[in-house]
């Protein structure tokens, strides 16, 4: 499936997207996350759009050829998603997916303007407040990357050696991830012209706007919401707490066995197969339990090697 790229003049600039599938089918954005871009996700985008979604991935604030200058809190990230909604789909609500960064933003949007939403889908991040609320030590031993970003000189480390540190993350998150060398090399590219606001992401975490967030997203959330999570993500640890009061509306968590933190390249049909499925039951389970068991064995998916 062919992916156009296009532009949107927002108010904190002009945002670059890639857009595909079905015109009249339900409107759909996809949002990434670090260190990460669209492209690298087209496998999964083009998998929606068979399902006749109409889909649109922007390369989020902070992330070239999008702006690339701050700030960077959250109300300032999901201002931009619904300055774009706005825009892109003005008379329709959409279905916002969201990975890492990315699903952050659809969490705070769904409080912040529920009703241009329809559903939402969280990959590999839990509710933050869900996920800040009780730090086990094993997870706390995985974020090591987020304290390393504070530091005067991390932007220079990462990118060295043609991003090297970022590689890494990559192959320690997802395990079974091969990620395609023409993928790399583009994701490359365009980190290259971003860096270092990527990083501005995490510094701004120990900032008053994450406060802020924090006390918006106390508030339940009122979209039907499906959280997708790999049982090997080695970044952020499958949830292990119930967080149910969190949600006003019906909610589901998954978590999937043999997959990392970036399933939905690892396993683009699997996963889209997965949130078609939650869709047309209606996104409602009204126990919201956690279902380990949700997915096929995605093994054999062409992302991987």
């Amino acid at each position: 499936m062919d992916f156009e790229h296009v532009t949107f003049d927002l108010p904190h600039g002009t945002f670059h997207a890639l857009q595909g599938g079905d015109p009249i089918g339900q409107p759909t954005i996809f949002l990434h996350g670090f260190p990460d871009h669209p492209p690298t996700a087209k496998a999964f985008l083009a998998e929606l759009g068979r399902q006749g979604r109409y889909v649109l991935a922007p390369w989020l604030r902070g992330y070239a050829p999008s702006p690339t200058a701050g700030p960077f809190d959250f109300a300032s990230l999901t201002s931009d998603v619904v300055a774009l909604i706005d825009q892109w789909s003005p008379r329709h609500q959409v279905d916002l997916i969201g990975h890492d960064w990315g699903a952050l933003i659809t969490y705070d949007t769904t409080v912040t303007t529920p009703e241009r939403i329809k559903r939402a889908v969280t990959l590999a991040i839990p509710h933050p407040l869900t996920f800040i609320g009780r730090p086990r030590p094993a997870q706390l031993r995985r974020s090591w990357y987020m304290a390393f970003f504070q530091l005067p000189g991390s932007g220079m480390i990462a990118r060295a050696r043609d991003f090297a540190l970022i590689d890494r993350l990559w192959r320690q998150w997802s395990p079974s991830l091969s990620l395609n060398p023409a993928l790399r090399a583009e994701l490359h590219e365009h980190l290259g012209a971003s860096f270092p606001a990527p990083l501005k992401y995490y510094r701004e975490m120990t900032r008053l706007g994450m406060l802020k967030a924090a006390r918006r997203l106390s508030r339940p959330i009122t979209v039907p919401l499906l959280h997708i999570h790999g049982a090997d993500d080695d970044c952020i640890l499958p949830p292990n707490v119930d967080d149910r009061h969190r949600y006003a509306a019906p909610h589901v968590r998954a978590v999937v066995p043999d997959l990392g933190h970036f399933l939905h390249i690892e396993a683009p049909q699997a996963i889209a197969e997965r949130i078609a499925t939650w869709v047309a039951s209606g996104s409602v389970d009204p126990r919201g339990e956690t279902n380990p068991t949700a997915f096929p064995n995605p093994k054999g998916s062409p992302n991987h090697a």
